[in-house]
């Protein structure tokens, strides 16, 4: 089976943007619900995180057939990482255009969802989470992410993605101290907006050093258990969250010269 014929690299970027917009919108806009409508944490948790699982695997159902659905700087740096060998492999112009878009995506999903509550757009977070145990937590959720989603593709199973991701995000919901972050967009995006799933500026950058640790991780846990990449099957050429979706769709032939 020949391979799907790629689209252009801005919209594969924008869908990069709007994707990790909607995102942050929905972990920060259940959030803020959550804290109006009862003043139980646990609940408050319990909506955001369910929240979130549904409005991930949507966006991977959505929008893994046109970039992947990375939504993640992490995520696009090990589809670079595994894949900068091969022809199909994710290449620097795809990573220089992914990243911002994502970056500048969650800040504008997070102004987007205090605007939709009537909060200041820009009001800098007041939550510290600067502590050791957070910044493991963080490593630990980064590192199952990535090994989850590249061991799916590895496995042939890449087309359980949407509910795959959903499901593991809403459990490291629970079972880190941090609330499982894993994502470097959506923490700085995070520190934007002063409500219930705000990070204050101080403690983004450690977050994003543990996220990128449990990234290399999560890249070792998927060579260790799965070895090298299988070859490409029909299946996974057309799966939206699969290893070689994530480690590119193969480019046009406009981008090929253009990109490495």
């Amino acid at each position: 089976m020949s391979a799907p014929v790629p689209l252009p690299l801005v919209r594969r970027a924008a869908a990069e943007a709007i994707g990790t917009a909607a995102l942050v919108a929905v972990v920060v806009g259940s959030g803020i619900q959550a804290t109006e409508l009862t003043r139980d944490v646990g609940v408050q948790l319990l909506a955001n995180s369910l929240a979130t699982v549904f409005g991930l695997g949507v966006l991977i159902a959505l929008l893994g057939p046109v970039s992947g659905a990375h939504f993640n700087p992490v995520v696009t740096l090990a589809a670079w990482y595994t894949g900068r060998r091969t022809a199909e492999g994710l290449g620097p112009r795809e990573v220089a255009a992914y990243v911002p878009a994502q970056i500048t995506g969650a800040i504008g999903g997070a102004v987007l969802a205090d605007a939709m509550f009537a909060r200041p757009l820009v009001q800098w977070s007041t939550h510290d989470r600067s502590a050791g145990h957070l910044w493991l937590a963080e490593l630990v959720a980064t590192a199952g992410l990535v090994w989850l989603i590249f061991g799916l593709a590895r496995a042939g199973r890449a087309h359980l993605a949407p509910v795959a991701v959903a499901s593991y995000i809403g459990a490291a919901y629970w079972f880190t101290s941090s609330t499982s972050f894993a994502n470097p967009a959506v923490t700085i995006g995070r520190a934007f907006t002063d409500t219930f799933a705000g990070i204050a500026p101080a403690s983004v950058a450690p977050f994003l050093a543990a996220q990128l640790a449990g990234s290399g991780l999560g890249v070792v846990l998927v060579a260790l258990t799965f070895g090298r990449p299988a070859p490409v099957t029909g299946d996974e050429a057309v799966v939206p969250h699969g290893e070689q979706c994530l480690a590119a769709p193969a480019r046009p032939a406009e981008e090929s010269t253009m990109s490495s």
